[in-house]
Protein backbone atom coordinates (compact mmCIF):
# COMPACT_ATOMS: atom_id res chain seq x y z
CA UNK A 1 0.00 0.00 0.00
CA UNK A 2 1.32 3.29 -0.92
CA UNK A 3 2.19 6.04 1.74
CA UNK A 4 -0.68 8.44 2.35
CA UNK A 5 1.54 10.91 4.49
CA UNK A 6 4.53 11.23 6.48
CA UNK A 7 6.81 7.68 7.32
CA UNK A 8 9.46 7.36 9.65
CA UNK A 9 11.57 5.07 7.35
CA UNK A 10 14.22 3.43 9.04
CA UNK A 11 17.90 3.87 7.57
CA UNK A 12 20.93 1.92 8.39
CA UNK A 13 23.88 4.51 9.20
CA UNK A 14 27.67 3.31 8.78
CA UNK A 15 28.63 0.04 6.20
CA UNK A 16 28.97 -2.49 8.58
CA UNK A 17 27.42 -5.81 8.35
CA UNK A 18 27.49 -9.77 9.70
CA UNK A 19 26.82 -12.47 7.70
CA UNK A 20 26.61 -16.28 8.96
CA UNK A 21 29.46 -18.36 7.31
CA UNK A 22 29.58 -21.39 5.25
CA UNK A 23 30.55 -24.65 6.97
CA UNK A 24 34.68 -25.01 6.68
CA UNK A 25 35.14 -21.57 5.61
CA UNK A 26 37.62 -19.05 6.51
CA UNK A 27 38.21 -15.69 5.65
CA UNK A 28 41.34 -13.44 6.10
CA UNK A 29 40.39 -10.28 7.07
CA UNK A 30 41.16 -8.29 4.22
CA UNK A 31 39.58 -10.29 1.92
CA UNK A 32 36.15 -9.87 -0.32
CA UNK A 33 33.86 -11.78 1.15
CA UNK A 34 30.83 -13.19 -1.00
CA UNK A 35 27.45 -14.96 -0.63
CA UNK A 36 26.34 -18.57 -1.60
CA UNK A 37 23.14 -19.53 -1.07
CA UNK A 38 22.96 -16.87 1.60
CA UNK A 39 26.14 -18.02 3.44
CA UNK A 40 29.20 -16.11 3.69
CA UNK A 41 32.62 -17.93 1.57
CA UNK A 42 35.60 -15.87 0.75
CA UNK A 43 35.18 -14.26 -2.81
CA UNK A 44 36.12 -16.82 -5.51
CA UNK A 45 35.22 -17.30 -8.83
CA UNK A 46 32.27 -18.14 -9.58
CA UNK A 47 28.63 -17.45 -10.65
CA UNK A 48 25.52 -16.39 -9.19
CA UNK A 49 27.83 -15.38 -5.64
CA UNK A 50 26.20 -11.94 -4.58
CA UNK A 51 30.14 -9.96 -3.29
CA UNK A 52 28.95 -7.99 -0.34
CA UNK A 53 32.05 -6.07 1.25
CA UNK A 54 35.18 -6.72 2.43
CA UNK A 55 36.40 -8.81 5.78
CA UNK A 56 36.94 -6.63 8.65
CA UNK A 57 38.40 -9.53 10.82
CA UNK A 58 39.33 -12.85 9.97
CA UNK A 59 36.64 -15.60 10.93
CA UNK A 60 37.36 -19.16 10.63
CA UNK A 61 34.51 -21.51 10.79
CA UNK A 62 36.92 -24.15 9.56
CA UNK A 63 35.52 -26.67 12.15
CA UNK A 64 31.37 -25.28 12.03
CA UNK A 65 28.78 -26.30 10.27
CA UNK A 66 26.75 -23.56 8.49
CA UNK A 67 26.29 -20.49 10.42
CA UNK A 68 28.35 -21.45 13.36
CA UNK A 69 29.84 -18.04 13.45
CA UNK A 70 29.78 -14.27 11.25
CA UNK A 71 31.92 -12.41 9.61
CA UNK A 72 31.90 -8.99 10.15
CA UNK A 73 31.80 -7.34 6.35
CA UNK A 74 32.14 -3.66 5.65
CA UNK A 75 31.02 -1.98 2.40
CA UNK A 76 32.71 0.94 0.89
CA UNK A 77 35.29 1.65 -1.84
CA UNK A 78 38.34 -0.40 -2.18
CA UNK A 79 41.79 -0.97 -3.38
CA UNK A 80 41.86 -4.38 -4.76
CA UNK A 81 44.33 -6.32 -7.06
CA UNK A 82 43.88 -5.91 -11.45
CA UNK A 83 43.92 -9.29 -13.11
CA UNK A 84 46.40 -9.23 -15.92
CA UNK A 85 46.28 -9.76 -19.36
CA UNK A 86 43.63 -8.39 -21.45
CA UNK A 87 41.22 -8.80 -18.50
CA UNK A 88 43.05 -6.16 -16.88
CA UNK A 89 41.06 -2.90 -16.10
CA UNK A 90 41.68 0.28 -17.01
CA UNK A 91 40.86 3.69 -16.90
CA UNK A 92 39.01 3.31 -19.77
CA UNK A 93 36.53 0.84 -17.71
CA UNK A 94 36.11 3.18 -15.02
CA UNK A 95 31.95 2.88 -13.95
CA UNK A 96 31.54 -0.26 -15.39
CA UNK A 97 30.90 -3.10 -13.20
CA UNK A 98 33.82 -5.65 -12.61
CA UNK A 99 33.92 -9.26 -12.04
CA UNK A 100 35.42 -11.18 -8.93
CA UNK A 101 38.45 -13.41 -9.54
CA UNK A 102 39.44 -14.59 -6.69
CA UNK A 103 39.22 -12.94 -2.77
CA UNK A 104 41.77 -9.85 -3.62
CA UNK A 105 40.95 -9.71 -7.22
CA UNK A 106 38.96 -8.38 -10.11
CA UNK A 107 38.68 -8.38 -13.97
CA UNK A 108 37.19 -6.48 -16.59
CA UNK A 109 34.59 -9.71 -17.89
CA UNK A 110 32.52 -12.18 -16.68
CA UNK A 111 34.83 -14.58 -18.28
CA UNK A 112 31.25 -16.14 -20.75
CA UNK A 113 29.16 -16.52 -17.21
CA UNK A 114 32.15 -17.48 -14.85
CA UNK A 115 32.87 -14.78 -12.40
CA UNK A 116 30.22 -13.11 -9.84
CA UNK A 117 30.00 -9.13 -10.11
CA UNK A 118 32.22 -7.60 -7.68
CA UNK A 119 31.27 -4.11 -8.25
CA UNK A 120 31.67 -0.65 -10.12
CA UNK A 121 34.92 0.33 -10.60
CA UNK A 122 35.91 4.08 -9.33
CA UNK A 123 39.37 4.60 -10.45
CA UNK A 124 42.25 2.27 -11.79
CA UNK A 125 46.15 3.14 -10.55
CA UNK A 126 49.62 1.02 -11.57
CA UNK A 127 49.17 -0.81 -8.39
CA UNK A 128 45.83 -2.01 -8.68
CA UNK A 129 41.34 -1.30 -8.68
CA UNK A 130 39.41 1.19 -6.62
CA UNK A 131 35.94 -0.99 -6.77
CA UNK A 132 32.97 0.30 -5.19
CA UNK A 133 31.29 -2.90 -3.30
CA UNK A 134 27.23 -2.40 -2.43
CA UNK A 135 26.21 -5.36 -2.24
CA UNK A 136 24.33 -5.74 -5.13
CA UNK A 137 24.26 -8.31 -7.52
Amino acid sequence: MATNSERGTKRRFGQAFSYPLKAGAKINKGAVVALQNGLAIAGIAAANLTVVGVAAFTADNSAGGDAATAVNVLRDTFFLENAAGADGITAADIGRDCFLVDDETVAKTNAANTRSRAGRIDHVEPGGVWVFINGAR
